[in-house]
């Protein structure tokens, strides 16, 4: 077996170096990536939106990362997930961490009950 590359390991998200240095994440809504844990919440207005990932994605940041908080930025479409940051580093952690989790649908599913509407 070969050692996955980092494009591999957060898969469905979407790395991309800025020319200023920064980076960002993003996430598609048509990747349909976790659809099946925003059911969950539909009936309170959750579809798996960009706006939607942002929610989880400031949970999850709140819970299990808050000193990389200050780090990222998001920046959301409707179907489309953005994080950013000035700090590479940071923002490779958060969504190595993020994508952890959400490859742990009890820790996800925990996060999630907690996520507030977006």
């Amino acid at each position: 077996m070969h050692d996955m590359t980092f494009e591999d390991r957060i898969a469905p998200f979407r790395w991309l170096d800025n020319e200023d240095g920064s980076a960002q994440v993003t996430l598609y809504a048509s990747e349909r990536y976790k659809r099946k844990l925003f059911k969950t919440r539909k009936r309170e207005g959750f579809v798996g939106s960009g706006y939607d990932w942002e929610s989880l994605a400031r949970a999850f940041l709140g819970e299990k990362a808050p000193e990389l908080q200050p780090a990222i930025c998001f920046d959301p479409e409707r179907l489309m997930f953005c994080a950013y940051s000035s700090d590479p580093d940071a923002l490779r952690r958060f969504i190595v961490l993020l994508k952890e989790a959400c490859e742990n649908d009890r820790m996800i599913a925990d996060i999630f009950s907690r996520t507030p509407p977006s």
